[in-house]
């Protein structure tokens, strides 16, 4: 039966690069906010971001029951970085009856800062079209970011510069 995996962890943490692999092991679709953000609306949305976010988030619920209804695996990349937005989304799907697991991606300092720069440099360069991550973005999201207990995940995929390792939570 199809289900819905939702990635949480910290921006440039790794989430879309592990919803690709997991999209190509479970021949799943994955529903990415910054994609369909950056595509549609680009990436200037000024004072209306946070607003555009919700309402896409919003689309992307629905359209996630939908994809599972049909008997497809569906790789939530939204980031998931408060408490209160996942369990909205552990009550959101539990009411539609959808099985889901969430995946925590984690990452030391050392490396979250590494891809950070990383990231702004292949930004900068034109090569990608990610989100640029300025001080004040940066600051916004260790302000907001909860970093899951272990009874709300059930997969922790933990990153190193050179290794990845994967652990079950005690769920």
């Amino acid at each position: 039966m199809a289900k819905i995996y939702m990635t949480c962890g910290r921006l440039c943490s790794g989430k879309s690069t592990y919803a690709r692999l997991l999209r190509d092991k479970l021949h799943g679709v994955i529903l990415s906010v910054d994609e369909l953000m950056i595509d549609i609306l680009g990436k200037d949305c000024g004072e209306m971001h946070d607003e555009y976010v919700k309402r896409t988030e919003l689309f992307l619920y629905k359209k996630s029951s939908e994809i599972v209804s049909q008997g497809i695996d569906v790789i939530l990349d939204l980031g998931f970085w408060t408490r209160e937005k996942r369990d909205h989304a552990r009550k959101y799907f539990s009411s539609l009856g959808i099985g889901y697991e969430f995946h925590y991606i984690d990452i030391s300092d050392e490396e979250w800062k590494k891809r950070i720069e990383n990231r702004n440099s292949l930004v900068s360069a034109g090569v990608s079209s990610d989100y640029y991550i300025d001080t004040g973005l940066m600051e916004k999201f260790l302000s907001v970011f909860e970093k899951p207990s272990c009874d709300e995940t059930d997969l922790i995929k933990i990153f190193a510069e050179s290794s990845a390792s994967e652990s079950k939570s005690d769920k």
